[in-house]
């Protein structure tokens, strides 16, 4: 209900209480005071009214403050729970050309066995003549872990056959870790060309081990160079004017 239609309804309450009609045998009536009295009972009554009418206050709580963290946690990962797939790139192999590698002296060792060559050279140093008596040596270091004994031998193993020897025994003892040099003589093939042949170490039973001994000679037939032809260098004979004798003077 607004303010308006109050105020009407108490100008009307006030109307009709000041018009009403006195009882019999009943004094004057006070109309003053009637109209007082019904103007405040109307007054009570719209400040009720506009009290009910009002919404009623509500206490709101403040929110409290709450504190930003600093900074937050970050959720490390452990190995166990990362998985990173990674692209696998398949390249092919070259296929290796040329001639065969020569294998390394600890690939041919036999149990404790083995042989490491140092150095190998003829003497006298090639080419050769046909059929001339020549010297391999060989400088080699005991790379095992086991002695080479007296009744260990040099021996043939393949290749050209140069001269009649076909092994040799080496007649002392090498430590491990010791080197040495071994001699065969030989005898160079009695044509011309290129010859190689190839030696092994052996444990006196027939068992081979180390690297391999190589054997490479030249051969070179003499040539025959003729001799220079013999040329006349005489001079040729000169000759002398006749003597004149001087004029006998008169």
């Amino acid at each position: 209900m607004t303010r308006r239609s109050l105020l009407l309804l108490l100008l009307l309450g006030i109307l009709s209480a000041s018009c009403a009609p006195s009882g019999a045998g009943q004094g004057t009536p006070d109309v003053d005071g009637t109209i007082a009295a019904n103007a405040q009972t109307m007054v009570a009554a719209l400040f009720q009214t506009q009290t009910a009418l009002a919404p009623a206050a509500t206490n709101t709580a403040i929110p409290t403050a709450t504190s930003v963290p600093s900074s937050t946690a970050l959720t490390i990962l452990t190995p166990a729970t990362v998985f990173v797939q990674q692209p696998v790139y398949a390249v092919a192999s070259a296929t290796p050309t040329g001639p065969t590698p020569t294998p390394l002296a600890s690939s041919l060792g036999v149990g404790c066995y083995n042989l490491r060559l140092i150095n190998s050279w003829t003497e006298p140093d090639s080419p050769l003549l046909p059929d001339q008596k020549f010297t391999q040596k060989w400088q080699v270091e005991n790379n095992g872990t086991c002695d080479w004994l007296y009744v260990y031998e040099v021996v043939f193993a393949s290749g050209d056959k140069l001269g009649e020897a076909t092994s040799v025994r080496i007649g002392k003892k090498i430590e491990p870790g010791k080197w040495t040099t071994f001699a065969v003589a030989m005898r160079a093939p009695k044509k011309s060309g290129t010859f190689t042949a190839s030696w092994r170490m052996t444990d006196g039973a027939g068992t081979q081990f180390g690297a391999v001994l190589p054997v490479s000679i030249k051969v070179s037939a003499p040539t025959n160079t003729p001799k220079p032809t013999a040329t006349n260098t005489s001079e040729p004979p000169t000759t002398e004017p006749p003597a004149t004798e001087p004029p006998t003077p008169e």
